[in-house]
């Protein structure tokens, strides 16, 4: 399993982290069922500190997408759903877009611009 941050991202590392395994599983890497590797070792290999990674975990098993089971780590219950992501995403854009004056319509155009 490859998993990497991006350094130029000014998101937490935690979201970052998250992504990157949330990615993972989404590309096949890592299938439902599967354990992951303990925290230390994801810290590790993404240079992060454990608690961090946790709090990552943390996340994807508030999603729905991982499984905390004492003495048995944590594995991966289902593959993330890319359209409830996007439209996640979108939401967050949207809220951020409005905290600075802007509309949905602003939002649009400027998708619609970018797509040119």
């Amino acid at each position: 399993m490859l998993l990497s941050l991006d350094l130029h991202d000014q998101r937490p590392l935690h979201e970052q982290a998250a992504d990157s395994i949330r990615r993972a599983i989404a590309d096949g890497e890592i299938e439902p069922g599967d354990r992951l590797p303990p925290a230390r070792d994801l810290a590790v290999a993404l240079r992060i500190n454990a608690n961090t990674v946790l709090r990552a975990l943390r996340g994807l098993r508030e999603e729905g997408l991982l499984e905390f089971r004492r003495g048995r780590g944590v594995t991966v219950l289902r593959r993330p759903d890319p359209r409830a992501a996007l439209q996640q995403k979108l939401g967050e854009l949207l809220t951020e877009a409005e905290r600075h004056g802007y509309r949905p319509e602003d939002v649009i155009e400027w998708i619609r611009q970018g797509a040119k």
